[in-house]
């Protein structure tokens, strides 16, 4: 019997009707997204502005500068920073079209499950961004200005470029910020049967070791800025293993209820 391909059915239908509801959700997380730029690139010389004061309050009142070398090379840090303030505008809103589109195809259990991961991930990651622009830049940079003065009878003054200081400002909050989504990847892990609490209980000296070495690679060769780091992310990796606890027991006495259910329902139809 040769094999034939049969018109478009209804098994197939609904896939054209998400691709066509995927096209709808891309175009108004696209189209938010370059709002946000429009209106974070009119701004973009205040935001920063915001985003150099760690490096001014390091140098002090009336001293120090930033040059860029390239003519257009301000021009271009005015554009990465209307990209980089716009991803944080816009955000929610591309994460509500991405859970619109995701959420009718999960059961009530998988979103109840599921939601607080989305609510976690941009609170997470502004956690971490603060502390990277409130605690570690202005630990850093005192540090890294201490270099300047008399080098072998050179005067050496820093002059930092605008477009490497945007660079090295957006190293640091994506970093932290990344780096403090640790409990939503250890969590999503578990919900989804790859990694046991009892697993990470075991590895926790490796985890303690591999932290301190991240901390090491991300933060400036100081012993404080690594500590600031490394200390919040061990909190949370114990207070992942803490939720892990909560829900393996919640699970458990779901588990335990549903098969008492089953166990009730043939008594029940023998006796009726």
């Amino acid at each position: 019997m040769a094999f034939k391909i049969s018109d478009l059915d209804d098994t197939q239908a609904p896939l054209m009707e998400h691709l066509i509801e995927l096209r709808g959700r891309l175009v108004r997380a696209v189209a938010a997204f370059g709002v946000a730029f429009a209106v974070c690139l009119y701004f973009a010389d205040d935001i920063f502005g915001i985003l150099v004061r760690p490096l001014t309050a390091s140098f002090g009142a009336g001293e120090g500068r930033l040059v860029y070398t390239q003519l257009y090379g301000a021009f271009f840090v005015e554009i990465k920073v209307a990209i980089f303030a716009a991803f944080f505008v816009s955000f929610p809103i591309i994460a509500n079209q991405l859970w619109a589109f995701v959420a009718p195809g999960l059961y009530a259990r998988e979103k109840r499950a599921f939601l607080p991961f989305l609510i976690a991930t941009p609170v997470l990651f502004t956690a971490g961004a603060c502390l990277a622009y409130f605690v570690v830049m202005p630990l850093a940079f005192p540090w890294f200005l201490g270099f300047q003065g008399n080098v072998g009878g050179i005067n050496a003054e820093a002059l930092p470029e605008m477009g490497e200081y945007l660079d090295l400002v957006m190293r640091f909050i994506l970093a932290f910020g990344i780096s403090f989504l640790l409990p939503v990847l250890l969590m999503l892990l578990n919900r989804a049967g790859l990694v046991s609490r009892d697993q990470l209980v075991s590895a926790r000296k490796y985890v303690i070791v591999l932290v301190v070495a991240l901390a090491a690679i991300i933060t400036p060769p100081d012993v404080i800025s690594q500590l600031v780091l490394a200390i919040p992310l061990l909190m949370l990796f114990e207070g992942s293993l803490i939720l892990m606890k909560i829900t393996e027991r919640r699970d458990a006495k779901l588990k335990e209820e549903e098969a008492a259910e089953e166990a009730a329902k043939p008594d029940s139809e023998t006796s009726a």
